[in-house]
C-alpha cells in the first residue's frame, strides 16, 4: 500500500463520514424532503455522491462488480446524460423509497467496497484523480446539504433549528469599509500550480484590467437595511428589466429568510430566527438584487477577472488589504458563466460536470459559511442563475477609477 493510496484512503474516510455527520441532527422525514425544484432532499444528496463513486469508480475498476441496487443508477443520476436515464429533478422528494435506512447501508456498503480497491489505486494516477474528484464532488454537495436543509426549515412556521450554533456570528463592530486601487493592466487568472482544481477554472490565461477599486469589505446587513426601507425594492431604475419584473412578479420587497417580528427585522438561519445582525455581511441574495444595492450606492459588482486579482494580491503580499475574501459569503461578479480561452470538455460523462452548464449563469468567486474547510481557492468559479437566493450570496463592491 503507497503513500498516495494510504493518503487517498484517509482523505475519503473524512470526506464520506462528514455528510453522515452533517445529517445526523436531522429525521428522516427531514431527510426525504424536497422544499423547491432547486433544492434536493438530504437523503437523495447522500445517495448521489455514492453513486457517484459506485458509477464512475467502482463500475470500471472492481473486480466482479456488481451494482447495490440497479434501480439506483436511475434514481440517483443527476444530470449525466451519458448514463442514461433520470428520474426528475423537481420529483426528487417524491422518493419515500428506499428509505433513509437503505440510503445509509447503500453509502455503507460502497464505501466498504472502495476501502478494499483504494489500496490497490497508488499508482494509477488517472483512477486517482477521478476519486479525487468525486470527494470534491461530494464537498460540493455537504454545502447544497447545508443550503437546501435552511431553505426547507424555512418553510416551517415553526422555524426550527438544524443546530443552535450552525451560523455563530462573531461580536464586535464592522471595519469601514475603504476602497484598493489598481491601475489596472495586464494580469493572469486560472487555476496555475499543483493542487486539485475544476476544469472550469483553466487554462490559465492573460487578461486586461481596466483601473478599477474594490471594497475592503462585504456589504453588511445593516448597510442592506438602509436599502430595504430606503425604497431599493420599488425603484425600477435601480433593476435590470428582467430582475425588475422577476421582482415584481414574486411580490419581492427583502432578502431571501427576512422577517418583520415586532417591528425589528430577522432573519430565518440554520440556527433558527434570529434578530439581524447589522456589522456581518448580508447573504441570501440573488444576482439581480446584489446589482440593484450597487447600483444604488453609486457602485457596481467586480468582474471575475478583478476578484480573483484582488485576491492573489492580497495573498501574496500578506497586507490584509481585504476582508471575508473566504469563508463567509460567496460574492456575485458581473461576469457570465463562460469557458476560458482554450477550454475543453473532458472525455467521457464526466465531462458533463461543469461544461454544459456555461450558459445564463453568473460566476461568484470566494466560499461561504457552508463551505467545507479546504475545499475553497481562489481560482475557484462557483455560478448560479440570476435568481438565486438560496445559497450564501452577499456582495462586495466596485468601482471604476476615471
Amino acid at each position: 500500500m503507497t503513500e498516495t493510496s494510504i493518503a487517498l484512503l484517509s482523505r475519503y474516510t473524512a470526506v464520506r463520514n462528514r455528510s453522515v455527520a452533517l445529517a445526523a441532527p436531522l429525521s428522516a422525514e427531514d431527510c426525504g424532503a424536497q422544499s423547491m425544484p432547486d433544492a434536493s432532499p438530504t437523503k437523495w444528496h447522500l445517495a448521489h455522491t455514492t453513486w457517484f463513486f459506485e458509477t464512475f469508480v467502482l463500475e470500471a475498476h472492481e473486480p466482479g462488480f456488481a451494482p447495490f441496487a440497479p434501480a439506483f443508477r436511475v434514481l440517483f443520476n443527476s444530470y449525466y446524460n451519458g448514463v442514461g436515464a433520470k428520474h426528475p429533478r423537481p420529483q426528487r422528494g417524491l422518493l419515500t423509497r428506499p428509505s433513509l435506512a437503505e440510503v445509509l447501508a447503500y453509502r455503507a456498503d460502497v464505501d466498504a467496497r472502495m476501502a478494499r480497491l483504494l489500496p490497490t489505486v497508488g499508482l494509477d494516477a488517472a483512477l486517482c484523480a477521478l476519486v479525487e474528484l468525486g470527494l470534491q464532488h461530494e464537498q460540493q454537495h455537504q454545502e447544497l446539504m447545508l443550503t437546501d436543509i435552511q431553505h426547507l426549515l424555512s418553510c416551517n412556521p415553526l422555524f426550527p433549528a438544524y443546530a443552535v450554533a450552525a451560523e455563530a456570528v462573531a461580536p464586535g463592530e464592522v471595519a469601514a469599509l475603504t476602497w484598493r486601487t489598481w491601475e489596472g493592466g495586464l494580469t493572469e487568472i486560472g487555476h496555475a500550480g499543483s493542487g486539485f482544481a475544476f476544469d472550469n477554472e483553466g487554462p490559465r490565461h492573460r487578461v486586461y484590467l481596466h483601473p478599477c477599486a474594490l471594497a475592503s469589505r462585504l456589504v453588511t446587513q445593516a448597510e442592506f437595511v438602509a436599502f430595504v426601507e430606503g425604497g431599493g425594492y420599488q425603484n425600477p431604475l435601480l433593476w435590470l428589466a428582467e430582475g425588475w419584473d422577476w421582482r415584481a412578479a414574486q411580490g419581492l420587497s427583502h432578502p431571501l429568510y427576512w422577517h418583520r417580528v415586532e417591528g425589528a427585522w430577522h432573519r430565518f438561519t440554520l440556527s433558527g430566527l434570529q434578530p439581524l445582525q447589522g456589522p456581518q455581511p448580508v447573504v441570501h441574495l440573488s444576482y439581480f438584487e446584489a446589482d440593484a444595492y450597487a447600483r444604488w450606492v453609486g457602485a457596481r459588482l467586480p468582474t471575475e477577472a478583478e476578484w480573483e486579482h484582488a485576491a492573489a494580491q492580497d495573498a501574496l503580499h500578506g497586507d490584509g488589504g481585504f476582508e471575508q475574501l473566504f469563508g463567509v459569503a460567496w460574492q456575485w461578479t458581473q461576469s457570465s458563466y463562460a469557458p476560458y480561452p482554450g477550454f475543453q470538455v473532458a472525455a467521457g460523462a464526466v465531462g458533463e460536470y461543469n461544461g454544459k452548464f456555461m450558459v445564463n449563469q453568473y460566476v461568484l468567486r470566494g466560499s461561504s459559511v457552508a463551505t467545507p474547510p479546504g475545499h475553497e481557492r481562489i481560482s475557484y468559479r462557483n455560478f448560479f442563475p440570476a435568481t438565486a437566493r438560496w445559497q450564501f450570496t452577499g456582495i462586495r463592491l466596485a468601482r471604476d477609477l476615471v
